[in-house]
């Protein structure tokens, strides 16, 4: 299935339909989601953008998006409590008066002190990576289903080939993770037309099956799915790697 989904997002980049629509990408780093960023600013989307840092190429992804894109508002770092990051998704919702397609990137990376985490740490970790997409995933969709919006939710976790170890270990636990959050919220939002759907890290020396070769395939995908295109879409995790 990825193949025929890939091969038709890479066919046609443009995706007419996407313009006007408003899409929140949060996560953003330096490092991590530009070529995302670009792929929907190019389509003419008004972006709502969050960034996980605060630097100066941070502010130059905003710069260079902005004279693509139909509109743009950024947001900084947000604080991982609960009451914080809801506040932040319904900043995000009235940005636009609404959404139509909400991406979240996944930080896969551990902090130092971590490297010889038990598996229980581990899970402990993946609870906390995923409550800000878990919580803007439902904040976002309870508004799409009230003003009958039939919109994307996409959550997105990487790993680079580079990864291993704890890193690896880390990946297998996050993967598991989000395809059981992915298949609860496409069955809680079907009946609203409300598509939810991940990319999870590739975890297997040997794929058996293609996976997205890093963010240029990743920003392809989201299009396609955000499009009228992907509206056949939801419950699935499809696996990346970046190069």
């Amino acid at each position: 299935m990825l193949m025929s989904v890939l091969e038709g997002a890479r066919d046609t980049r443009r995706f007419p339909e996407l313009a006007g629509k408003r899409v929140l990408i949060t996560g953003l780093t330096s490092r991590c989601g530009v070529d995302i960023v670009r792929a929907f600013a190019e389509h003419k989307t008004r972006l709502v953008l969050q960034f996980d840092e605060t630097t100066a190429e941070t502010q130059a992804i905003t710069e260079i998006a902005a004279p693509a894109a139909l509109d743009i508002r950024a947001f900084g770092p947000v604080d991982r409590s609960q009451d914080e990051v809801v506040q932040f998704a319904q900043s995000a919702v009235q940005s636009f008066c609404g959404l139509d397609a909400v991406i979240n990137l996944v930080s896969l990376s551990l902090p130092r002190l971590e490297a010889s985490a038990s598996a229980a740490d581990i899970e402990r970790i993946v609870s906390a990576r995923l409550l800000m997409p878990h919580l803007i995933a439902k904040v976002v969709a309870n508004r799409m289903g009230l003003v009958w919006t039939e919109g994307l939710i996409l959550n997105a976790a990487m790993l680079s080939k580079s990864g291993a170890g704890p890193m690896l270990a880390f990946a297998c636990v996050i993967k598991a993770a989000l395809a059981d959050l992915t298949r609860a919220q496409a069955e809680e939002w079907a009946p609203q037309g409300i598509r939810c759907n991940a990319i999870a890290p590739q975890t297997a020396l040997t794929p058996s099956e293609p996976c997205l070769e890093g963010e240029p395939d990743i920003a392809a995908l989201a299009l396609y799915l955000a499009s009228g295109r992907g509206k056949g879409l939801s419950g699935h995790v499809f696996e990346a790697e970046l190069r």
